[in-house]
């Protein structure tokens, strides 16, 4: 919902249609071929849908299930993205000579993908990685932006594994809601990086590129699926997306 909250600020007379795989998250503590499986088939319902591209807006996913993203969008001819590589690339571009540190949830990083990729495209970059596992419940239960989020934020943040980085960056699509409470920590001192915001710009830079960007003068829209529609998504949906959105659920693991 953050990434999409982003792409919609940035991009605002594009047509977005969201699917959130609420029946099986958290995507964390499930198996590679296990993501796979989901974000293979919530790509065919998107272009389905008749999307004109494909954001993955989850970072165990992009980690995990991008081939099989990327595989069902090769076969529509149309553009995919993650939430990794824009990030990885913008600081590989800008940010190199610093002391990287990322955050996210167990799956992210034990899949090691953002050190990986900054390491093959900067072999001597400095990266380093922390799990912060507590982190995405807690802002889904709406605890952010108060002293129980910024004590277990510091908890986190005061790992050995972080000192001394120059940049963190925000490695799950959750945490732009702790932006603020991550930059007090530090002071001003340690860059952080909106993974949200980086992506939107990547797509919106791309899809001109590409000419598919909307240059329709008629209101755009927006369509807000679920694989499980539950109340606590629906509140969490708005404080994520920041607006209200009207969820309406499919089931397509039911679907031949």
């Amino acid at each position: 919902m953050t990434v999409t909250h982003a792409v919609r600020e940035l991009m605002a007379n594009e047509s977005i249609v969201y699917f959130g795989d609420t029946a099986h998250l958290p995507y964390g503590d499930k198996s590679k071929e296990l993501i796979k499986q989901y974000t293979g088939r919530i790509a065919q319902f998107l272009i389905d849908k008749d999307c004109k591209a494909v954001i993955v807006a989850c970072n165990t996913a992009s980690a995990y299930g991008f081939d099989a993203v990327e595989s069902a969008c090769d076969k529509a001819g149309i553009p995919c993205f993650n939430v990794v590589d824009p990030v990885v690339e913008h600081v590989a571009e800008y940010l190199s000579n610093s002391t990287i540190g990322v955050i996210g949830t167990k799956g992210t990083i034990k899949s090691r993908v953002y050190l990986s990729r900054l390491k093959k495209l900067v072999p001597e970059i400095k990266a380093v990685s922390a799990a912060t596992p507590l982190l995405a419940p807690m802002i889904e239960e709406g605890y952010f932006a108060n002293n129980i989020s910024q004590t277990i934020i510091n908890s986190y943040l005061s790992k050995p594994s972080l000192k001394d980085v120059d940049v963190i960056v925000l490695g799950c699509t959750h945490y732009p809601l702790i932006k603020t409470e991550v930059e007090k920590y530090y002071k001003g001192k340690v860059k952080v990086i909106d993974s949200a915001e980086v992506v939107a710009r990547t797509v919106a830079r791309e899809l001109k590129v590409a000419k598919l960007n909307s240059t329709s003068s008629t209101a755009s829209t927006l369509q807000f699926f679920v694989s499980d529609y539950t109340p606590s998504f629906a509140r969490s949906s708005m404080i994520f997306f920041g607006e209200r959105v009207e969820l309406e659920e499919v089931r397509i693991w039911d679907q031949p």
